[in-house]
């Protein structure tokens, strides 16, 4: 039975589920056997499923689909009825084994008075025990090991997947490996659990504060606990959210299907932005299977004021702000009347600073006008025209002339330069200033050439332009949501080390401004999709093609936007770099948002570039 996509995507308990009661003696050494054996065939396997370390052949794909969805079920109704104690014996699973592995969780929860623990385990030693580890021998691809070791027989699997942990930024998807000291103390404490509670299970407790006798002996039949290490989880929580994206590149919405629920039960054992990320990727998974498409048609005051929460929350924003602004002050800086033509206005952040940097520039201030641009309201309100009047009492507050007018449009694509009152440059010197919004042009045909040439028919002495560094708009959907995933988890775990505790609201409305990003991104296609960020270099190819010219950022916007992050909270993560005279802010070694700023170039700058393209 098909469920709707928010209980695909939600966070079914994961790591404290119960099973039947037992007792380790009824696991007779005469039964013992190698545990998961490997199948001598491996014809019919589905390969993107076998990639992940999981044997399914394509004749159950069905079957294991639907015990997913029972498991689910029968899960969250479980957690109802409580099954979060802890266990004196502890039940270990090889999730390789799919079908098995879903069917005996399934037996267990439903039947919990039953005698034997999981069918695999019945013919194993009680004192065997299962040992993840990680094996960084080869740096270039990581290896995962699962060693299980009993008490006369040991063997290793190799899961040599095709994708590269390490290439997603931070410790969310790939956690350091731990250190010898760390590893010994983990022994220690797990000796004090066993010899404490006189049990031969691995890592076990009593079940109730009543069930260790005076002589450490079980008084109380205990039931076991499903145990997943968290970062085994992790690794094969990225290589299904991959996987996923592979199947429904492929059009295999059947195998799809099966990998998104997935995705939810691997997440909810997530902590941090890890599951964040994931939470938010499986959505437009589910929503681009089920074809559950987001509407756009919210209130965009709504998404302004996430936007700003993201302002508050973390420097991007303000980094974006402050570097165009020292731009358009530096091309400013003898002129006595000056216009900026704002693209997209939103809630006017930008320009208070720039309005009071202007107050104090010597020989005093230049008269000022502002035209904002933004789309339309749902109840008609003109919510530009409120911006404008805020502005305008800041500017009569501090002794500046201002002038604001207000243009309603739904994409900048629909202004055309005579609206906007474009006066000569010997009256008025004219900026340019596009943050964020020019790759939204990208899902119209013929869009951005016409908003480039309609730029050059007003002719700015500066267009500054602020972009996100990703190559969201590849036409491949897999290579476009793998690079999303890198991308956000690095967003995602700089918001997780803006040192919040507890989150925020700022936080939390942040974070939902990324999700409805990615949604975008994953989800939707054709014109709907106007999450289209390209990186610099495909930003300068394109605004040196339609004959603009660098103009570079100087040495003093670096170390002013250095400063400011100095005195962001968490900016031990943030970096700023310079790239061919525009900068860049990153967290740790991963670009985020690049600024850029162009004139028009010269008739003899056209003929070099006119040169270097042929």
């Amino acid at each position: 039975m098909k469920r709707d996509h928010q209980e695909i995507c939600g966070t079914t308990g994961f790591g404290s589920g119960s099973g039947s009661k037992a007792d380790s003696s009824s696991i007779s050494n005469a039964n013992k056997g190698k545990l998961w054996e490997e199948e001598q065939d491996a014809g019919g396997m589905d390969e993107l499923l076998a990639v992940l370390g999981y044997k399914v052949r394509y004749s159950d794909m069905a079957d294991v689909a639907q015990k997913l969805e029972q498991l689910e079920m029968v899960m969250g109704t479980a957690q109802e009825d409580g099954i979060s104690h802890l266990s004196c014996d502890t039940v270990h699973y090889n999730p390789s084994d799919l079908s098995g592995w879903v069917q005996s969780m399934l037996t267990e929860l439903n039947n919990p008075a039953t005698a034997n623990l999981d069918p695999v385990l019945t013919n194993s030693d009680s004192n065997s025990s299962i040992l993840v580890q990680i094996n960084h021998s080869d740096p270039s691809k990581p290896q995962h090991q699962l060693q299980i070791v009993g008490s006369n027989q040991s063997q290793v699997y190799n899961d040599d997947s095709e994708y590269d942990l390490r290439a997603i930024p931070g410790v969310a998807a790939y956690p350091p490996p731990k250190s010898e000291s760390d590893s010994e103390s983990t022994r220690k404490r797990m000796k004090a659990s066993i010899d404490s509670s006189g049990s031969t299970g691995y890592g076990s407790s009593s079940s109730s504060p009543q069930g260790i006798g005076v002589s450490g002996a079980v008084t109380e039949s205990t039931r076991p606990v499903v145990l997943m290490d968290s970062q085994e989880t992790g690794v094969r929580l990225v290589h299904t959210l991959m996987a996923c994206a592979e199947a429904v590149q492929q059009d295999n919405l059947k195998l799809a299907d099966a990998l998104v629920k997935h995705i939810g039960l691997l997440a909810a054992s997530q902590a941090g932005a890890m599951r964040k990320v994931a939470t938010y990727f499986a959505e437009a998974l589910a929503r681009r299977i089920y074809r559950i498409y987001p509407q756009d048609s919210l209130d965009p005051s709504y998404t302004d004021i996430l936007q700003m929460h993201f302002y508050e929350t973390c420097p991007y924003l303000k980094f974006a702000h402050f570097t165009a602004n020292q731009a358009i002050l530096e091309a400013f800086a003898t002129a006595n009347r000056v216009h900026v033509v704002d693209f997209g206005l939103k809630q006017g952040m930008q320009w208070p600073a720039l309005i009071q940097a202007l107050a104090l520039r010597p020989g005093g201030p230049p008269a000022f006008r502002l035209t904002g641009i933004g789309p339309p309201q749902p109840d008609n309100t003109d919510a530009l025209q409120q911006v404008g009047w805020k502005l305008a009492q800041l500017a009569e507050t501090i002794g500046v002339e201002f002038e604001f007018r207000g243009f309603v449009a739904n994409t900048v694509a629909d202004l055309e330069p005579e609206m906007l009152e474009i006066r000569p440059p010997e009256v008025e010197t004219l900026a340019v200033n596009s943050v964020f919004e020019l790759h939204r042009l990208l899902s119209r045909p013929g869009a951005i050439e016409k908003v480039l040439s309609s730029i050059k028919a007003m002719n700015p002495k500066i267009l500054t332009v602020v972009e996100q560094e990703a190559n969201h708009n590849g036409p491949i959907f897999s290579d476009r949501f793998t690079e999303a995933l890198h991308y956000y988890s690095s967003l995602f775990d700089s918001l997780e080390g803006s040192g919040m505790a507890p989150p925020t609201q700022d936080l939390v409305m942040s974070e939902l401004y990324l999700g409805r990003q990615i949604c975008n991104v994953v989800a939707c296609e054709g014109m709907d999709r106007v999450e289209r960020h390209e990186t610099l270099t495909q930003w300068r190819t394109r605004m040196e093609t339609a004959s603009f010219s660098p103009v570079h950022l100087g040495s003093n916007a670096y170390k002013q936007a250095s400063m400011l992050l100095a005195l962001f909270g968490g900016g031990d993560g943030y970096r700023v770099e310079e790239n061919n005279g525009c900068l860049m802010l990153g967290w740790h070694t991963r670009p985020l948002i690049a600024t850029s700023a162009w004139q028009l170039a010269t008739l003899s700058q056209n003929s070099e570039l006119i040169q270097e393209l042929s």
